[in-house]
């Protein structure tokens, strides 16, 4: 697995560790802060709106737009594994592809395939920070979605993975 690889699937894990979070507080019948639901629907929709400029197609969602609990489970589904799956079948022309587009504020702009695949990644993260911030400043223990912690989980399931002689 390449580098690019890796980080996707890691945005995926880090997406569905804190979508469990939600879930877990949803489930003690506690109310999500709103504050918490704009920003995660704000990385959700930012991976959607990434995956449809790579593929020339209109954004389905807006940058900000914001979803229920429910919204935002459905929209993992159709940016979260896309978006990796761009990581995994993009060649090297691909990711040196030049894409032109306009940004929510209306400047124009061209980037490459991976630096867009890449930006999606770490603009998610720097997100999910934010969510966990608010989280604990809202009283609710926040999930670990450190890439580290994504490395040492895989490396744990493919020891346990290895039957012993």
């Amino acid at each position: 697995m390449n580098t690019l690889e890796k980080l996707g699937a890691f945005n995926v894990w880090a997406n569905d560790t804190v979508l469990n979070r939600l879930d877990e507080i949803a489930a003690s019948g506690q109310e999500i802060p709103a504050v918490v639901l704009r920003l995660f629907s704000h990385v959700l929709n930012a991976q959607a709106i990434w995956i449809s400029r790579i593929n020339g197609v209109p954004s389905p969602v807006k940058v900000w737009q914001e979803h229920d609990l429910p919204t935002l489970h459905r929209l993992h589904e159709q940016a979260s594994d896309p978006l990796h799956q761009l990581m995994v079948n993009a060649d090297e022309t691909e990711l040196q592809r030049l894409i032109s587009y306009t940004n929510s504020l209306g400047d124009s702009y061209d980037s490459l395939v991976h630096d867009i695949l890449t930006h999606a990644v770490v603009h998610a993260s720097y997100h999910r920070a934010q969510v966990a911030t608010r989280l604990r400043d809202h009283g609710f223990e926040p999930v670990n979605s450190d890439f580290i912690t994504y490395c040492r989980e895989l490396s744990a399931a493919a020891q346990t993975a290895v039957p012993s002689l």
